[in-house]
């Protein structure tokens, strides 16, 4: 698995925490439910952490795609096309998941509330990358000086030479 581009981080980020979404699920259903009902959760998670993974392989495809066109207006409306296309096949799995929750009902195939635990992974694994620093685009900033640049050191300069000169003539 590649995990030194971003994505990679990402996709590593969204297993784990489908992972640990699967175990408190588990846990949860063994002490308060049937340890049976665990199953169509931990199913639910992982389609839906799959398709998260799907749509964030999309969506790097799309903006390395729309970084290679020539017209900034091509970009534009081929990013939101994109943007709409993630929107309805999520829409789309949602929809084929209720339907599977309200229809197969004899022996439970997937939960909704896996489903949509599911949805929430990549969320979280951003969090998680975002605030754990997983993602170094740069090195840490030094510390800024109080003067910004050579340009502004020089007028400070000339203005505080100047400034001397008028005391100087004063006395």
């Amino acid at each position: 698995m590649v995990t030194s581009t971003p994505t990679g981080k990402i996709l590593r980020m969204i297993v784990l925490v489908a992972l640990a979404m699967i175990a408190g699920g588990t846990l949860y259903y063994s002490l308060l439910q049937e340890l049976y009902e665990a199953l169509p959760f931990a199913f639910g998670v992982l389609v839906t952490s799959a398709f998260n993974i799907f749509k964030l392989k999309m969506l790097e495809r799309n903006i390395h795609k729309t970084l290679e066109m020539d017209n900034p207006d091509t970009g534009k409306n081929y990013i939101k096309l994109q943007y709409l296309l993630r929107y309805f096949l999520t829409a789309v799995v949602l929809v084929v998941i209720g339907l599977l929750h309200i229809y197969v009902d004899s022996p439970r195939i997937i939960s909704i509330w896996g489903a949509l635990f599911g949805l929430f992974t990549i969320q979280i694994a951003l969090l998680f990358v975002r605030h754990t620093k997983l993602i170094e685009d740069e090195p840490p900033a030094e510390k800024p000086d109080t003067v910004a640049d050579e340009d502004t050191k020089d007028i400070i300069d000339k203005t505080e030479q100047e400034e001397t000169e008028e005391i100087v003539d004063n006395d």
